[in-house]
């Protein structure tokens, strides 16, 4: 009798394990044993505290938080046709009853039109009412009736502490109505919008924030709005326990000025500022030196004076702005910071630094053009 070869062997011994695995596989009616039921459920006793308090947060403010979704434009390959199709996600809230829609700039940036979903599940179009990318904030407007438009409750940023608790409402990848929680894990930080201008005293939290979750709010233990989450710091682009929202107070300044005038308008001084290189070159203090002055400008009607050649070719000292209201800025990022605080028309007093001589000048600001 021949002996199967090797192959035929492994193969016999394969089949043969498959087959026993299949035999154990096989339910095995046995008779005369008792039918299984349910296990029966073991009580767990009422919820803790703090449990109630994250149930009934979420339950008070998830119906200010909506879905937002950007739209683009697209042309059929097969036809003329154009049609709005979806490019983004995002999240946002519920400013007032007026359907008032506060997000961020960027879920919005770049789009030809974006669809605005309530906690009920109902969608509107939504209309572009202002928007202010220097600090990343946006307000869109729908038609919806005041009965579905609870408005988020505002509270402040400038009292906050680290370690206090704070939760994350969003839409993180597309899931509806998701919470999160966490801490202040710190004060006062500093982001670059996507214009590249500096967005100061930031809030930063380990509450997880996801992609989908920008524009959404960030709120204390009170349910009340303390800011917006923006940004993730994450090399994998998914939430790293390093989270930053902007702060109520800075939104609650800014938002009413997009609702009034379409836009932030900023107030200005009619200046333009030199280059870095100039300060370093000619060894001036830290602040804002002067290069041009508008005619007919507030800066030229008080006398200020900007760095210019001579006519040998010679540099004629001009005025750096070291300080606005005493509070000091070191370049014009800061000193943009500090106009944009305050409303055209007002006064401000101008620390001035001219050839090793340091003066103070009340400048009433115009309106930017």
């Amino acid at each position: 009798m021949k002996l199967p070869s090797i192959t035929t062997a492994w193969f016999l011994a394969v089949v043969a394990t498959v087959a026993a695995g299949a035999a154990w596989l096989t339910p095995t009616l046995v008779q005369g044993k008792a039918d299984a039921m349910p296990r029966a459920v073991t009580p767990r006793g009422p919820l803790t505290a703090d449990e109630l308090v994250h149930v009934d947060l979420f339950k008070r403010s998830s119906p200010s938080v909506v879905h937002i979704t950007s739209l683009g434009v697209q042309r059929d390959m097969f036809s003329a046709n154009v049609q709005q199709v979806p490019r983004g996600t995002g999240t946002g809230f519920v400013w007032d009853g007026n359907g008032h829609i506060v997000t961020n700039f960027h879920v919005i940036q770049g789009a030809n039109g974006a669809r605005v979903t309530l906690a009920d599940q109902t969608s509107f179009d939504a209309q572009l009412v202002g928007a202010f990318p220097d600090r990343d904030l946006a307000v869109l407007k729908i038609d919806a009736p005041k009965d579905k438009l609870p408005p988020i409750a505002v509270g402040s940023s400038k009292d906050l502490l680290v370690g206090q608790r704070v939760y994350a409402i969003g839409n993180p990848f597309g899931l509806d109505q998701t919470l999160t929680t966490g801490i202040v894990s710190a004060l006062n930080r500093e982001i670059e919008s996507f214009n590249q201008r500096t967005i100061r005293g930031v809030i930063q939290t380990d509450a997880a924030i996801n992609p989908g979750n920008s524009g959404g709010p960030l709120l204390d233990s009170a349910g009340r709005l303390i800011g917006v989450n923006t940004q993730i710091a994450s090399p994998s682009g998914a939430s790293a326990g390093i989270g930053f929202a902007i702060p109520v107070d800075e939104v609650n300044r800014i938002v009413p000025r997009l609702i009034r005038d379409g836009r932030f308008v900023r107030p200005a001084l009619g200046i333009t500022a030199g280059p870095a290189n100039l300060q370093r070159a000619l060894k001036l203090p830290k602040g804002v030196a002067i290069v041009q002055v508008g005619n007919g400008t507030p800066a030229a009607r008080a006398g200020l004076q900007p760095f210019r050649r001579g006519n040998r070719g010679e540099v004629v000292m001009g005025d750096v702005i070291t300080a606005v209201n005493d509070e000091a800025v070191a370049d014009l990022d800061e000193m943009l910071n500090q106009l944009e605080s305050r409303q055209p028309g007002e006064t401000v007093t101008l620390s001035v630094w001219r050839d090793g001589q340091t003066r103070k000048i009340r400048v009433p600001l115009a309106q930017a053009q």
